[in-house]
């Protein structure tokens, strides 16, 4: 059976995230808030319930039309409401190749391209999701499982005026910030180290042991200033709270040495505050060799084992 990894690009603005949500519907309890948030034409696999517009039922829904077949579209980082991506990692399943006992109006043979796979994708999504590129891979691969690394970058508009046509992309400050002190910050975040000070409570996960190989700060312009971090894995609101707590380096109100106190400590309630999603992009994904089919560059980054939930 044929199996596709997709390279998906998307605002996210007005999705409730990467992954499916359906939540109770207002007849059974649920919150009738939530019906702004249903998708027209998405339908829950429970009755009873609402499926609110995320990107992963948009793309199953858009992939189902193309294969004609159910499809379970699996995504490597479930972002949150408002996290935008430029290059989400995500992969599923159809029938089996032509002459392999399927019926030949279902699934996609990769006789028939990967190219058209791509058009007809995007042919049926809406206009804040994109596929940007497709291609075949084996039985096993796991778009969780198989990464390397990942990255996300937090833009911040710092300025005494407000940002205008890219105000859902970036974070707007009113203050200056001083970059170098940023710099420095982040500079104590590079290598393992237990991150649970930098995670959201309630983040599930086993251990908050992360490994952090880069965290750069960039002064674009007079006005914007953007942070890169990768590494081989991310806890819950870990980029924003980095972000919010390098924001508050940049305004001198902490400093290195405040960094390393909420590594060794722990204690969320010493990091800076959670940015907003709006600055937050997923950058790009990165696979192990089994799941590339060639040799790793380097031997010493780890595999993550669990979806990042930013």
């Amino acid at each position: 059976m044929p199996r596709y990894r997709i390279t998906i690009a998307y605002d996210g603005t007005d999705f409730c995230g990467w992954q499916k949500q359906e939540p109770p519907s207002p007849e059974n309890g649920g919150n009738a808030a939530l019906l702004q948030h249903v998708e027209p034409g998405l339908e829950a696999a429970t009755a009873g319930r609402l499926a609110l517009r995320t990107v992963q039922g948009v793309v199953e829904r858009a992939v189902r039309e193309i294969v004609r077949e159910p499809v379970n579209v699996k995504g490597s980082s479930r972002t949150d409401a408002g996290v935008h991506a430029r290059g989400q990692i995500a992969a599923f399943t159809c029938s089996p190749r032509e002459g392999e006992q399927s019926l030949p109006e279902r699934g996609w043979p990769i006789e028939r391209g990967i190219d058209r796979l791509v058009r007809a994708i995007n042919g049926r999504l809406p206009d804040d999701v994109l596929v940007l590129d497709a291609a075949e891979v084996g039985p096993t691969f796991n778009p969780v499982g198989d990464t390397l690394a990942k990255a996300y970058s937090y833009t911040i508009h710092a300025s005494r005026t407000r940002p205008m046509w890219d105000r859902r992309y970036v974070y707007h400050t009113w203050e200056s910030l001083d970059v170098e002190r940023m710099r420095e910050a982040a500079a104590e975040l590079v290598g393992e180290h237990d991150f649970a000070g930098f995670a959201a409570a309630g983040h599930g996960r086993l251990t908050t042991v992360r490994t952090i190989h880069t965290c750069n700060v960039a002064r674009l312009s007079d006005e914007r200033i953007r942070i890169d971090v990768s590494g081989n894995g991310f806890l819950y609101n870990m980029v924003r709270i980095i972000a919010g707590t390098l924001a508050e380096a940049g305004r001198g109100r902490f400093d290195a040495a405040r960094v390393r106190e909420v590594l060794q400590s722990g204690d969320r309630a010493k990091a800076g505050p959670t940015l907003p999603p709006t600055g937050l992009c997923l950058e790009w994904i990165t696979y192990n060799a089994h799941a590339r089919g060639e040799v790793p560059d380097s031997s010493s980054i780890e595999s993550a084992s669990e979806p990042d939930a930013e």
